[in-house]
């Protein structure tokens, strides 16, 4: 809903999408094109704005409202803004082509630090013969307790819609997922207009056939939010600082405090309580080894 501040003129958007400087915010029925004062470019998709209008469908963006999440995607040891106020990630992934269990283990450190809710979507369930393999690859996250939602986008569009449906009420959720894991499939059944809406927010931003390329919201209801990212291989988590990292491993968290060594980085210190839990297999070899592979990844940021 628009709310007008009569005396200053200010109007309450959404950012529905962002390209460079460039952004579309959805006011009311209106869709404005929007554009930071100076050279800032600190908007996300899905953040809240006051805008001051410039002519009939143009808009400045004169403060951004005070956000409740915040989601990176990364850019050679530098974090760009992915989207905002989202309250679920799913991560989609398929039983074919195969999927990266890094991009995984990113998604759930991003949104752990974030304090979004996780999900695991597997689609393409259909394709039997390597569901089972799937299934095992997924069980490490299972155990970790993320729910993991099997589904069958184009072979079972109706009940897939049916299981994705409640899970969305009253929710902002981004899907974000490597390419050809049938996340445009998801996107068209569950937003039917989704190429539409596309067409209008290329033309609106002129950026043609590179629409593809970046974040978009889809508004289902006053309530309800599903946001659309581009295939990528990392999600930014340079921004995080050690301490960070080590509590967004859920895993961890019975074992930190126990360490011999109070500033212990759980890499090789004697006495560490989490390497202990790794040799026994309370934790996972391969969430620790991502654990020390963010650690030297935040060690050689650039500032």
């Amino acid at each position: 809903m628009t709310v007008t501040a009569a005396k200053n003129n200010i109007e309450v958007g959404t950012i529905i999408a962002a390209h460079g400087r460039h952004y579309l915010a959805q006011v009311g029925a209106e869709k404005l094109q929007c554009v930071t004062r100076g050279k800032k470019s600190d908007v996300a998709v899905g953040d809240k704005v006051n805008l001051k209008r410039t002519s009939a469908n143009q808009a400045v963006i004169e403060s951004i409202a005070e956000r409740k999440t915040l989601l990176y995607r990364s850019d050679q040891y530098k974090s760009k803004l992915l989207a905002a106020n989202v309250t679920q990630l799913f991560i989609v992934v398929a039983t074919e082509p195969g999927f990266t269990d890094d991009l995984i283990s990113r998604a759930l450190v991003a949104a752990e630090s974030a304090g979004v809710d996780a999900h695991i979507v597997l689609n393409k369930t259909d394709i039997v013969a390597a569901l089972p393999r799937t299934r095992e690859r997924l069980q490490v996250y299972r155990k970790l307790g993320y729910p993991i939602h099997e589904v069958s986008a184009q072979a079972e569009p109706d009940a897939t819609r049916d299981a994705f449906l409640p899970l969305l009420q009253g929710q902002s959720t981004i899907l974000i997922g490597q390419s050809g894991m049938g996340k445009s499939s998801l996107i068209n059944l569950l937003v039917p207009d989704a190429d539409i809406a596309v067409r209008e927010i290329s033309a609106a931003l002129d950026t043609g056939k590179h629409t593809t390329t970046f974040t978009r919201l889809y508004a289902m209801s006053d309530d309800t939010a599903i946001i659309d990212s581009p295939g990528f291989q990392e999600f930014g988590l340079y921004q995080l600082s050690e301490g960070m990292l080590e509590r967004a491993f859920r895993e961890f968290a019975p074992h930190l405090g126990q360490c011999k060594f109070y500033n212990c980085h759980h890499l090789s210190e004697p006495g560490c309580a989490v390497l202990a839990a790794v040799e026994s297999g309370e934790i996972a070899s391969m969430r620790h080894q991502l654990y020390a592979q963010l650690l030297h990844e935040s060690s050689q940021k650039l500032y």
